[in-house]
């Protein structure tokens, strides 16, 4: 497992260590925390005797191209339902274009439904329309997706005092803090606006998976960027300057946002001086292909 450094001079004022754990590098088709978080869903959907994963995304989905590309990889069948109406996505983008090339079936369902996908009435008319499955939530945070992300804290073979994830649906995070047991502090940024619920669903998480809620983690809400999916012009020209100084490109919607808060954090003095800091790039570069085309960018 790569751990580069970041040589930031906002970490040198802070007399901090600033590290950046590659996590985008463990696997060539199956990067970062997704590929983790499905690890063990896998085996559950198998044991369980399915043929069929069934789950949730956006049009932009990272979860939605992974679960296609898991489907791909491991011969299972897999369904993506789309929020929002089938006429509002077509063309196809290039992430759902990537996963129906990759086999997935795509069911686009109305916001207002979308929205109800929990409650089992929904549900049982999916499973009624599109046949038995396995069912993923969205961004595929659940029990089975935390051990897969606490594998990555046994994997880091280095000394550390934080460490630091971009969050979505808090899975992640989640799966970080049972790897950590209560030892060292955990920092979560949340990537999309208004996510203060975030800490009751992590809280929630872990002490379904382990009995436990830990109060060794922070949760960060001021450096979404103005909401998910949204890519700023300032946030673009640090993903630029960030690739010209280190050479790693950061995705548009998770790391590059992790980065923007840990930075300033650091000028903030949030850190304490001596420590050492690792971010974990958690992959999700396949969304620049539709944001070059949403936005015809030459990144």
């Amino acid at each position: 497992m790569l751990l580069q450094p970041l040589h930031e001079p906002a970490a040198d004022r802070a007399g901090v260590q600033l590290l950046l754990l590659r996590d985008d590098l463990t696997h060539p088709e199956l990067p970062g925390n997704k590929w983790r978080k499905l690890k063990y869903n896998l085996q559950e959907a198998r044991r369980l005797g399915h043929h069929t994963l069934l789950t949730f995304g956006g049009a932009y989905s990272n979860h939605l191209a992974a679960v296609a590309t898991a489907g791909r990889l491991t011969g299972l069948r897999t369904v993506g339902v789309v929020r929002g109406e089938e006429l509002g996505q077509l063309p196809l983008n290039p992430t759902l274009a990537q996963a129906r090339a990759d086999g997935m079936e795509l069911h686009f369902l109305d916001r207002a439904t979308y929205r109800r996908k929990h409650e089992p009435a929904v549900l049982d008319q999916l499973l009624h329309t599109l046949g038995p499955a396995y069912i993923l939530p969205e961004g595929g945070s659940n029990t089975l997706a935390l051990p897969g992300c606490a594998e990555l804290v046994q994997e880091l073979k280095a000394d550390f005092d934080y460490l630091c994830v971009a969050c979505g649906t808090g899975g992640t995070l989640a799966g970080l803090l049972t790897g950590l047991g209560g030892q060292h502090e955990a920092l979560g940024v949340a990537a999309l606006k208004g996510a203060d619920f975030l800490r009751d669903d992590i809280n929630q998480l872990t002490q379904q998976a382990t009995g436990t809620t830990y109060t060794n983690w922070t949760l960060h809400t001021a450096y979404h960027g103005g909401g998910y999916a949204r890519l700023s012009p300032e946030l673009l020209h640090f993903v630029r300057e960030f690739e010209q100084r280190h050479g790693v490109l950061l995705d548009p919607i998770y790391t590059s946002k992790l980065l923007v808060g840990v930075l300033d954090l650091l000028e903030r003095g949030y850190f304490r001086r001596g420590s050492t800091v690792v971010a974990v790039h958690t992959g999700g570069l396949q969304a620049w292909a539709g944001f070059r085309e949403r936005l015809t960018l030459p990144l």
